[in-house]
């Protein structure tokens, strides 16, 4: 698994009555960039009411007059152009995820009050989809290392896998050493910037889920000033370390898998035990089993190993709508020895295509995370976070861990320690998280909201991935009610 994947499944004045654009004042541009935010994107019709352009930033923010990268963006102009307030900028998360795509899939999803008064717009992250994206993987090169044994059992097994990721890594500098040292998250924070001014807005209204909560956090801490409302729904904790990250999440898989079984149980008829526990029991032998002998699968020639089965099972957990795909999957493969619906889960994970090709996702995934913080020094080290993983996340440890060992051989290394995000000096900031949430755990909600200066937390009681999309009537009153007027809900208020 690549580390931190985790995705959103499926600015104006005050009021914006006039609904006029804004203009960036002259005094928010920082030097030697007013070309950039100076832009006014050629849009252009590209289907189903979407318009889409290009906008360019730096490739390298010290160097503004050397290399450029297009971003992609695309927009879905607010229906009520005469109470029109301005953007809304969106992220899906990832980092990897293509903020276009999912434009495309959700921006009708919104909220009715968000989709009249504001243009939905979503943007391929610089290095990502259609963004100067960056490729070091063929799509055989990834087949073999998702397969790789994630869960180690002896030293050999151990090499093999740091075998794996160092070649990971090493194609991603052969291929892409251009952009690796200007994909991380705080440059692309500073895109967003241009494309708020870009865009026409003064100040930024934002939606970002998951990974784009990290995102939005630090655009507002680099731009405390340019924030007029920022919903970060499945916060990412930014001053939790790179491997500190992996391991709570896999303790957020964990949960999840819990909540799955305990609703299987309830459901009645479950066909893999009468409590969570004998659940569990059931699901940790399977994949003990699948270690020694991979499952067969019907739509091509791989073998579904134990990490295979492991991503299917995430990938369900990550949407409770998922929960009976998940558990049609695990009887396939436990009562006819059939990997082919887990496979088609791991597969949709990581964006792999029929015909054997890959997004640029998992490349674009790892080449943020190397660069966003600092790794342990060798494999070594490493193991000793996957060991502190497997003792509180026994299935999930291993695999969510592990996933991230890319970095130890990245081309790229920062020293720049995490440390929490505050954003003084800028307006309330919405910070929403669900209780038991597996690939952003809750309490990274409640940490993130603590650390921002003026942040917000909205608790969803429910399950599966960020909370905004799932129709929760309460939490999309409080949120569009925020993005609307700014005016966020009473801190620590609970939906669901």
């Amino acid at each position: 698994m690549a580390t931190v994947l985790a995705l959103a499944m499926t600015t104006g004045c005050s009021d914006g009555d006039g609904g006029e654009k804004e203009t960036a004042s002259a005094s928010s541009v920082p030097a030697g960039l007013g070309s950039f935010y100076g832009q006014k994107p050629s849009w252009k019709n590209c289907d189903n009411g979407f318009e889409c352009a290009t906008v360019q930033v730096p490739l390298d923010y010290a160097k503004p007059s050397g290399e450029k990268v297009g971003i992609s963006v695309i927009r879905l102009p607010a229906e009520d152009k005469s109470k029109r307030i301005g953007s809304l900028l969106t992220n899906p998360g990832g980092p990897g995820g293509s903020g276009v795509d999912f434009a495309r899939q959700a921006a009708r999803t919104f909220g009715d009050d968000l989709r009249r008064r504001f243009d939905i717009v979503g943007f391929d992250p610089r290095g990502v989809a259609a963004s100067d994206p960056v490729r070091c993987n063929t799509g055989p090169q990834l087949d073999k290392f998702f397969a790789t044994d994630a869960s180690p059992d002896d030293q050999k097994e151990t090499d093999t896998l740091g075998a794996a990721s160092e070649q990971f890594a090493q194609h991603c500098k052969a291929k892409a050493a251009r952009e690796l040292p200007h994909v991380g998250t705080v440059n692309a924070a500073r895109d967003m910037d241009v494309l708020r001014a870009a865009l026409g807005d003064e100040k930024l209204t934002y939606y970002g889920a998951s990974y784009g909560t990290y995102l939005g956090a630090f655009y507002a801490e680099q731009f405390p000033k340019n924030v007029r409302a920022l919903v970060l729904d499945g916060a990412v904790d930014p001053k939790l370390s790179s491997t500190e990250l992996l391991v709570e999440q896999a303790k957020g898989f964990e949960t999840a898998l819990r909540a799955f079984a305990e609703d299987c149980v309830k459901s009645g008829n479950c066909p893999f035990g009468d409590t969570a526990d004998a659940v569990i029991a059931k699901i940790s032998s399977f994949l003990s089993a699948t270690d020694k002998k991979p499952l067969p699968n019907t739509r091509d020639s791989r073998k579904v190993t134990e990490s295979l089965a492991v991503m299917g099972i995430a990938r369900s957990l990550y949407v409770k709508q998922y929960w009976p795909v998940l558990r049609q999957a695990l009887t396939q493969a436990m009562q006819s020895s059939d990997g082919t619906l887990l496979l088609a889960l791991a597969d949709d994970m990581v964006e792999r295509k029929p015909n054997g090709t890959y997004s640029n996702q998992s490349d674009a995934n790892m080449a943020v995370n190397c660069v966003d913080k600092p790794n342990p020094p060798d494999l070594a080290a490493y193991g000793k976070y996957a060991d502190q993983a497997e003792k509180v996340a026994p299935r999930f440890g291993p695999f969510v861990v592990w996933g991230g060992l890319p970095c130890v051989y990245w081309p790229v290394q920062t020293k720049q320690a995490p440390k929490p995000v505050t954003a003084k000096g800028a307006a309330p900031i919405l910070v929403i998280g669900t209780v038991r949430d597996p690939a952003t755990p809750y309490k990274w909600a409640e940490s993130l909201a603590g650390q921002l200066s003026s942040g917000v937390l909205l608790t969803f009681n429910g399950d599966g991935h960020t909370a905004y999309l799932q129709g929760n009537a309460c939490i999309t009153k409080a949120t569009d009610n925020y993005l609307i007027t700014t005016d966020p809900p009473k801190d620590g208020t609970t939906c669901g």
